[in-house]
């Protein structure tokens, strides 16, 4: 693997299909899932590790909301076109079941989006008043607080919000501590 002193990281990947380097930004390394940070990385590193890993989420659900929103557009569109010709009762009822099932989807994909972007800012303002190394503790506590508050609230349908947190608070605590050699 070469490593340049840019911004992005040069790596060269040895197999059968291609001996081209490919170029990876340090925001897309940092938000890898399987990333092992050394124990001397220092906290700038581990937020910014954290910082990267939600906006990748954040962006992968956009995309997904952006797909499923696609399907619902044309399960509607498919439906609209058919007046003219009538569907049996059984198809419609399939067809309003598949729409129902799409937009159920929607509604939880948009909370794991919700989710993202309310840990996200929950991020920025731990670094805007907690100092030190103690970022990524009170980031984390504050993560618990929110989940304790939403299952306490015992509101139905919020399970995708709850576990999209959850993930955020398993990123803290993988990124946010240093690991233990193997």
């Amino acid at each position: 693997m070469v490593v340049s002193a840019s911004k992005d990281l040069r790596v060269d990947i040895d197999d059968e299909t291609s001996n081209e380097a490919i170029e990876i930004g340090s925001d897309e390394l940092l938000s890898n899932d399987n990333l092992r940070l050394p124990e001397s990385a220092s906290l700038l590193v581990r937020i910014h590790a954290v910082r990267a890993w939600l906006t990748r989420r954040s962006q992968e659900t956009v995309l997904e909301l952006g797909e499923v929103a696609l399907a619902l557009q044309e399960m509607s569109q498919e439906l609209a076109e058919t007046p003219g010709r009538r569907l049996r009762r059984r198809q419609r009822q399939n067809v309003e079941e598949r729409l129902a099932q799409i937009r159920q989807v929607v509604l939880e994909v948009q909370q794991r989006l919700s989710a993202y972007e309310e840990a996200q800012a929950l991020l920025e303002d731990c670094i805007v008043h907690t100092s030190g190394e103690r970022v990524l503790v009170e980031y984390y506590l504050a993560l618990e607080d929110l989940v304790q508050s939403i299952a306490g609230a015992n509101q139905p349908g919020q399970l995708p919000r709850l576990q999209a947190l959850a993930d955020v608070q398993h990123r803290v605590e993988h990124i946010g501590a240093p690991s233990e050699e193997e």
